[in-house]
């Protein structure tokens, strides 16, 4: 009987898991709140100091505690209810919205209290994402776990798409608190979700010391060749790529001449090309090669950046960092995949946790260098200057790890 043929619908997923459904719409509702929030923080941050190096420790704040306690979050993760802590999670960041909200209404919000609310959230967050990620295999099956992150990027990026244009109303017609308390409403999107989604029992995981069960899964990351080398791809590139994001804002005003409605726009910019990318992803399933997707995507990344940082004409711009959001999806889905799929179960969660830790929790020092670069040299030769380093990094990887162009099931096996 002839096979049948693989199917190209992107939310075939969906259609499946009645649980990844509820997750899915929850999520991704709660997000277009969460990216109302994000670019908020970044134009108050501008607001109340006028200070690229400022606006770098506001993101940095956010992030900075996930690089501490995103590890502790794995093993927390490998022990307990994911779905149980996730919803705890959430509930804590419906709680820091609010304060950000309440803060900024009342007008007594400083660049001081801006920093430590944003600490807050990232201490949450440093729980939450490693929960959350390890909780796909659970919600889809681990064979379904490539369309799940696939899809959960897409909704990410529709986010993307849709936070920062109302973010830029909502400035411009309610006040940038607004953007906190609607970011604080739809959190109960995502908590109502979650207490919908039945999942079985998982089984405790066997009792043993916390630092021992952390130290099995670094020495797990260090000897395991393809799980060693993606966390240096994603390292580097964290440390030197995401930052553009951080700088957008100068970048916009300072280098384009726009205000918060442009900023807002070429943040979309990103969102329409990253929602794309990741809807592409999905609907090439099995048939995607995922080593060949990983290198275009790696080396077409910094390139792209750079040429962000050489433009001074907003669509020019625009379109750059619509091709830099659909790199940024592809190659963070494709490394997430080959984690998940070369992890045991029993590591599952402490191996993402290492993952977000580096993917997440180095940024914070690549805002530091970005905004103290920017503060003497400007947000271009910021961006254009790490991305440089950034490109030779990737030429050097590619070509000394064939562990990063290898068929994917020799990849997969990835012997110590």
């Amino acid at each position: 009987m002839p096979s049948r043929a693989p199917s190209f619908n992107p939310f075939r997923v969906l259609v499946h898991s009645p649980n990844f459904r509820l997750f899915f719409a929850g999520q991704t509702t709660s997000l277009i709140g969460t990216w109302m929030q994000q670019i908020a923080c970044g134009w108050l941050a501008l607001q109340l100091s006028n200070d690229a190096f400022l606006v770098g420790v506001v993101a940095a704040a956010g992030t900075l505690p996930i690089l501490i306690l995103s590890l502790p979050g794995g093993v927390v993760a490998d022990r307990y209810h994911r779905l149980r802590i996730v919803t705890i999670a959430q509930a804590l960041m419906l709680l820091e919205a609010t304060l950000l909200w309440w803060f900024t209404w009342t007008g007594r919000i400083t660049i001081g209290w801006l920093i430590a609310i944003s600490l807050l959230g990232g201490i949450f967050a440093a729980f939450e994402i490693p929960a959350r990620q390890s909780l796909f295999a659970e919600l889809v099956g681990k064979e379904h776990v490539m369309d799940a992150i696939a899809l959960n990027s897409s909704g990410f990026n529709f986010a993307r798409i849709a936070g920062p244009s109302l973010a830029a109303l909502v400035i411009a017609h309610l006040g940038i608190a607004w953007c906190f308390g609607i970011n604080a409403l739809s959190y109960f999107a995502v908590l109502t979700s979650l207490i919908l989604i039945k999942l079985p029992v998982r089984e405790s995981a066997p009792p043993g010391r916390p630092l021992h069960a952390l130290g099995e899964a670094l020495t797990y990351v260090r000897t395991h060749r393809l799980t060693s080398v993606l966390i240096r791809v994603v390292a580097v590139y964290s440390l030197l790529g995401i930052p553009v994001l951080t700088l957008l804002p100068v970048l916009a005003r300072d280098v384009l001449g726009l205000n918060a409605g442009g900023y807002g726009l070429l943040m979309t910019c990103v969102g329409v090309g990253a929602m794309l990318g990741a809807l592409g992803l999905v609907s090439a399933g099995p048939r995607l090669e995922r080593q060949r997707a990983l290198a275009v995507s790696s080396l077409a990344f910094p390139v792209l950046l750079i040429l962000v940082s050489l433009s001074r004409v907003e669509a020019i711009t625009g379109a750059l960092l619509g091709l830099i959001g659909a790199c940024m999806v592809v190659n963070s889905a494709v490394i997430n995949t080959m984690l998940q799929a070369a992890s045991p179960d029993a590591l599952r969660g402490r191996v993402i946790s290492v993952y977000v830790a580096v993917y997440i929790g180095t940024s914070p020092i690549g805002s530091f260098m970005s905004g103290a670069i920017a503060r003497v040299w400007g947000a271009a030769w910021a961006i254009g200057g790490m991305a440089a380093v950034m490109l030779v990094f990737a030429l050097w990887a590619f070509r000394r790890y064939p562990e990063l162009r290898a068929r994917p099931d020799a990849a997969l096996a990835g012997a110590p």
